[in-house]
């Protein structure tokens, strides 16, 4: 456990993959043909708190949809990146915008098209609902399904580490 911790003290950039780890994974098309994706309300806060306590969010998603966009409006996510279907060079592009180091990021995937990230970042971290092969190549996997609080885990686990998880507690109980 002290190694996950070390790694998540390092941290100043989540990122998340969307369907899998944001979502359960499931595809819904209603019969007007239109995609339905459904986020977790903890995982939103989540990644709110995580922000507050100043470490950045972005999404790499391969699918690109206009609820993505205005979910992670209202949740204030800055960096989206969707249908992308290389994650890599987007990866790449977070890095050098943010000038961050490898072992300053976190990333949350559940695919194959996540391993390029997963083996790099500082901290690499899928849900239990992943293929056993992605599971093989994080550090963490959560307790929390994807689309069911795995993202929450992850930021609570990221501000535990880094002592900011009471102050953000603290500044809802004023």
């Amino acid at each position: 456990m002290q190694p996950l911790i070390e790694a998540a003290q390092k941290i100043r950039l989540a990122v998340f993959d969307v369907d899998g780890v944001l979502t359960a994974g499931t595809l819904s098309y209603g019969v007007d043909g239109i995609e339905r994706k459904h986020f977790h309300v903890h995982d939103g806060q989540g990644m709110k708190c995580l922000q507050k306590s100043g470490v950045a969010i972005a999404i790499i998603t391969s699918c690109r949809t206009e609820m993505i966009q205005r979910r992670m409006k209202d949740l204030g996510v800055l960096h989206v990146y969707q249908g992308i279907q290389d994650k890599l060079p987007a990866y790449e592009d977070l890095k050098q915008k943010l000038n961050l180091q490898d072992e300053e990021i976190a990333y949350v995937g559940d695919d194959l098209p996540d391993l390029p990230m997963l083996t790099r970042v500082g901290l690499a971290v899928t849900v239990p609902n992943a293929p056993r092969i992605i599971q093989q190549y994080v550090h963490w996997t959560t307790n929390a399904p994807g689309g069911n609080g795995a993202v929450r885990e992850v930021c609570d686990f990221i501000m535990q580490a880094q002592g900011t998880f009471q102050s953000i507690i603290h500044s809802y109980l004023r």
